[in-house]
């Protein structure tokens, strides 16, 4: 299988990402990196990734020339914390770190926030390179420059706008991927076709027993088409202005970040918070956005078929409403919602009654 390269620029500002998908591309990181000035780089990674694939990043690494060392941080969204992007600081420092160097997120999308705020800090930004191995990652969080930290008020309320200089996406990595974790990427592939590319919705209808089989030709071109669409929205808003298109990825996050904080990051994964967010979602556009029933049933029939949940787990409309006024995508206390009058075609936030919300979540399970 050739790999399929998509470059992402940046109008007015000369900075460029250059996406890669490619089997086998782990084993080609080093030689992928020669073009790059510096000799030394930090690979950041999560134990369990490391153990199955930091012993290949770094040999690739050395064979292309690269001295690297190795961070571990914790699994998941526990790593997204205050105390260890200072661990990342020290370990920056007493390795030698200099602004000619790169800092390699090799993990899902939860190292690739930390890795990346850490590299857009340190010396006030080096060069930094992604190599998700998570299907999440691969098709949504390495693409377009996002970084974070959470916060007990909320997630990813401290970070910053920081384009990888390379994304190296190596679909044989996803064998390894736990079943649960593959089909919360798939809930990302699924959102990506609701707001901005009905063919993708499409493909994903038709191929979705071979995703969840993880037939690695299906898998590379839900990986491309879903990096192609977000690179479309990116290109033209790459820091999320107010009313910009870039928000209209947020379909189905309203709610799901909310889910998420409320748990305090426990219990549910990011896509599988969306998938919920998704299905309340596409609820209010039919109410208040015109979407076809028809179309909020082939999203939800899809979200069933790729195994992900639908009911809110038992926390109440009090605390999620609370938890939506918090989130950065808020403003002024006022919860904003992205719908889609067809699929393909999420729109800009918007409010909503707040009798139409506590329907909505009250018929997903939550509590009175």
């Amino acid at each position: 299988m050739a790999a399929r390269a998509i470059t992402i620029r940046y109008p007015g500002r000369g900075v460029a990402s250059r996406f890669v998908v490619e089997p086998g591309g782990l084993d080609r990181l080093g030689a992928s990196l020669r073009a790059f000035r510096g000799r030394r780089a930090i690979v950041v990674s999560e134990p369990r990734v490391a153990a199955l694939y930091s012993g290949r990043a770094l040999a690739s690494l050395a064979r292309g020339g690269i001295e690297a060392a190795l961070v571990c941080v914790p699994n998941g969204e526990r790593a997204k914390t205050a105390r260890h992007l200072g661990r990342l600081w020290d370990e920056f420092a007493r390795c030698g770190l200099g602004r000619t160097g790169v800092v390699i997120a090799l993990g899902g999308g939860a190292v690739g926030d930390l890795a990346g705020f850490a590299a857009a800090t340190w010396l006030r930004g080096v060069e930094w390179v992604v190599v998700p191995t998570s299907l999440l990652a691969q098709v949504d969080s390495s693409v377009g420059g996002k970084t974070a930290l959470d916060l007990v008020a909320g997630k990813n309320l401290a970070g910053a706008f920081h384009q990888p200089a390379a994304v190296i996406a190596d679909p044989t990595v996803l064998a390894t991927l736990p079943s649960r974790h593959l089909r919360a990427g798939l809930a990302e592939v699924v959102k990506m076709g609701m707001a901005v590319d009905a063919g993708l919705f499409r493909i994903v209808e038709r191929d979705a027993a071979a995703l969840l089989a993880r037939d690695p030709a299906a898998l590379a071109e839900a990986v491309e088409r879903s990096v192609r669409a977000k690179a479309r929205i990116t290109r033209g808003d790459e820091r999320e202005r107010e009313g910009g298109a870039r928000t209209a990825l947020n379909l189905g996050h309203t709610l799901g970040h909310a889910l998420e904080a409320s748990l305090g990051y426990r219990g549910l994964l990011h896509g599988e918070a969306v998938a919920i967010g998704l299905r309340v979602a596409a609820r209010l556009s039919v109410e208040c956005a015109g979407l076809a029933t028809s179309a909020r049933a082939r999203q939800d029939a899809l979200l069933d078929r790729l195994g992900l949940p639908e009911r809110v787990p038992g926390l109440s409309i009090a605390t999620l409403v609370d938890a939506m006024r918090h989130d950065k995508k808020g403003r002024n206390g006022k919860i904003r919602w992205v719908l889609t009058p067809r699929i393909g075609h999420a729109s800009v936030p918007r409010l909503i009654p707040s009798r139409r919300v506590e329907a909505a979540l009250l018929d997903a399970g939550a509590r009175r």
